[in-house]
């Protein structure tokens, strides 16, 4: 069982993502937009970390540097309706494992949280 940050400023997206982690077997944690994720991580930690792309303020890739600010060893999976190549791109180069694009399923979430937990930091 692994801890999963779930960072998406959408209520409804959060618990859809939970629902699917905790039906495989995955310990969930969540927070509402960056400056909630970098708190959350600071103080609990997590094995990896699911991010919005599209959040108020400040967007998942800004938030993606900045948590490998706080831990350059930390796994990151984007997970956006925003599939152009260049968000792709734009998301990997800032440090995140992996993509999932919107809409998935619950196989696409777990067959990416497992790839990363098998990576090495």
């Amino acid at each position: 069982m692994a801890t999963i940050l779930v960072v998406d400023d959408s209520e409804f997206m959060r618990r859809v993502i939970r629902n699917i982690l905790e039906g495989g077997g995955h310990k969930v944690i969540e927070a509402r937009n960056s400056e909630d994720a970098i708190r959350v991580f600071s103080e609990l930690g997590a094995d990896v970390i699911t991010m919005d792309i599209v959040m108020p303020e400040t967007d998942g890739i800004e938030t993606v540097k900045r948590l490998r600010d706080v831990n350059g060893r930390v796994k990151i999976i984007m997970i956006s309706a925003l599939g152009h190549q260049r968000t792709v791109m734009r998301a990997l180069e800032a440090g995140a494992l992996d993509f999932i694009m919107k809409p998935f399923t619950s196989d696409d979430v777990l067959e990416s949280v497992n790839a990363v937990l098998q990576m090495s930091a």
